[in-house]
């Protein structure tokens, strides 16, 4: 059924829909400055993490307008709701791709030489993956594809678990690189928070058309 929106729904919409492209094209930046071993990209990811930041300000200040000025229906509420709670999981996507720029920045500053990435690159393709599947599932108001995206978290946990058993096997047997190590841990783990926010995203979508919550319920 199409959806219909005031002028502000609809602003307000667009600019959640902007972040998350802004969101998933740091995702895609902040790796590719790992893997291309890309200076300046990771600068880029950094500095432009200020603008997914005051999206996420603007779409807040948006919903507060619209429930100060109008009396929302039941779905028009449950559209400001899950703008919300979404714009603060894409926030901290750019914040988590941001990280990686800064792990990858430090790891190139240092000189480490990286010659195993072990899952992360898998890891940020299917992160990715499960970014743009949920947007387009907020786009589409599509619960079923929703669902899918819920499914691959936890591939995406174990690929992360299986780096740190793997990151810290290379840890121990080389253990004047531990600092480097460490700083791939810690991107994994960015990897998979990203997954988490994403399957949030998704979780936002289902009860946006469905009014069911899905949150904490292991599915």
């Amino acid at each position: 059924m199409k959806r219909f929106f005031h002028s502000e729904l609809e602003t307000m919409r667009s600019h959640l829909l902007l972040m998350g492209e802004k969101a998933n094209a740091a995702l895609e930046k902040g790796v590719q400055s790992l893997t291309e071993k890309d200076l300046e990209l990771a600068k880029t990811v950094i500095r432009e993490d200020d603008d997914i930041d005051a999206l996420e300000i603007e779409i807040d200040h948006e919903a507060t307008r619209y429930l100060t000025l109008r009396s929302p229906v039941a779905s028009d509420l449950r559209l400001i709701t899950v703008a919300i709670k979404a714009s603060h999981d894409l926030e901290r996507v750019g914040d988590e791709a941001r990280n990686i720029a800064k792990r990858s920045k430090k790891l190139m500053t240092k000189g480490a030489v990286v010659s195993d990435l072990l899952n992360i690159p898998d890891m940020a393709q299917m992160a990715g993956g499960m970014l743009q599947d949920a947007l387009q599932c907020f786009i589409a108001e599509d619960p079923e594809k929703a669902y899918a995206v819920l499914a691959k978290d936890s591939e995406v946990d174990a690929l992360n678990k299986e780096n740190f058993k793997g990151l810290i096997k290379q840890a121990k047997l080389d253990p004047e690189e531990i600092n480097k190590y460490l700083d791939l841990i810690f991107i994994s783990k960015s990897l998979e928070r990203i997954a988490d926010h994403a399957t949030n995203l998704a979780e936002e979508v289902i009860f946006l058309t469905t009014g069911k919550e899905t949150r904490h319920q292991g599915l």
